[in-house]
């Protein structure tokens, strides 16, 4: 952090001791094609410096590129940092292969957060609880020392990410999406976080702004409008997609000057978009496909984005 700045505030992990910054960087961009790999090392550097101490990526992100550029990038920092990443596989054995690929490419031996992945289809909790189901692995890993928190994500349904909680497991985190959209449509915030709240299970937010920007203008909407609004609420961070140093630059300063959003002014803005928040269409995460990796899709046998395009 340069001389003289802000520290950015900080929270708890739950139930947990735990604290760090209350952005974090979405690893997710950092895979994208417009980032290279260079700019990708640079840009989670520029974020530890500057006092952004929760790292987000996956094993499907670029298809482990995200997750290999953050262990360059980490080399030598890892103890500033709060380190999550998430699986994909609902088999134990799969999950397995999974965990040891994303700690080679991590380049560590313990992430501080492993998270089952884009919880999205109906069937995924039953899936993941059966006999031999990646909860099995999850629970083995634990006890190995390879993980020390073990959460969840979605970004569906919240009655699919309900299932989840009703699970007989003792979670530590769960990352949905958390923006003044959510409210009028399949509200994450209104269904699951008050139970997250009285369970002391970490809310990590994300997408407060749509995962493309795409909230940006809506009804007059700023950057600064959605990211505030989501941090007002009961969440432990929010995970921020960042392509360069001037999104860095601008979310950074977002939290550093953090003031929270009182219940008027929260409800002066959702009266701003309610029209168009009412049926799905920005928030295109829930209401399509968009956002479905292609490797949940195979999973649950729905063709591939190509296939369906060449009918």
């Amino acid at each position: 952090m340069p001389p003289g700045d802000t520290p950015l505030p900080t929270r708890r992990f739950g139930r947990h001791p735990d604290e760090f910054s209350i952005i974090g960087v979405g690893g997710g961009h950092l895979s994208r094609s417009s980032v290279g790999e260079r700019e990708a090392i640079g840009l989670i550097r520029a974020a530890v410096d500057a006092g952004v101490t929760f790292m987000d990526t996956a094993w499907d992100y670029g298809y482990g590129a995200s997750e290999e550029r953050m262990g360059r990038a980490l080399q030598g920092r890892r103890g500033d940092v709060f380190l999550m990443t998430k699986v994909c596989a609902r088999d134990a054995p799969t999950a397995r292969r999974q965990l040891d690929e994303s700690l080679r490419r991590l380049r560590v031996d313990c992430v501080d957060l492993w998270q089952f992945h884009e919880i999205n289809y109906d069937n995924d909790p039953s899936w993941i609880f059966e006999a031999g189901g990646a909860v099995e692995a999850a629970l083995e890993a634990r006890a190995q020392g390879k993980v020390r928190y073990v959460g969840f994500t979605g970004h569906k349904s919240p009655h699919i990410l309900q299932a989840m909680l009703d699970m007989d497991a003792e979670w530590d985190s769960c990352q949905m999406p958390i923006s003044p959209f959510d409210g009028a449509y399949r509200s994450f915030a209104r269904e699951i976080l008050p139970t997250l709240t009285e369970r002391g299970i970490a809310c990590l937010g994300m997408k407060s702004l749509g995962g493309n920007g795409q909230f940006v203008g809506v009804g007059g909407l700023t950057a600064q409008d959605c990211r505030r609004y989501a941090l007002s609420q009961p969440i432990a961070t929010l995970v921020c997609g960042m392509l360069d140093t001037k999104d860095l630059a601008q979310d950074v300063e977002i939290a550093r000057t953090f003031t929270p959003m009182g219940a008027e002014e929260q409800a002066r803005l959702l009266r701003r978009i309610h029209r168009e928040a009412t049926d799905g269409r920005h928030e295109y995460y829930k209401s399509t496909t968009y956002f479905d990796h292609e490797y949940h899709r195979a999973a649950h046998g729905f063709p591939a984005f190509a296939e369906i395009r060449n009918r």
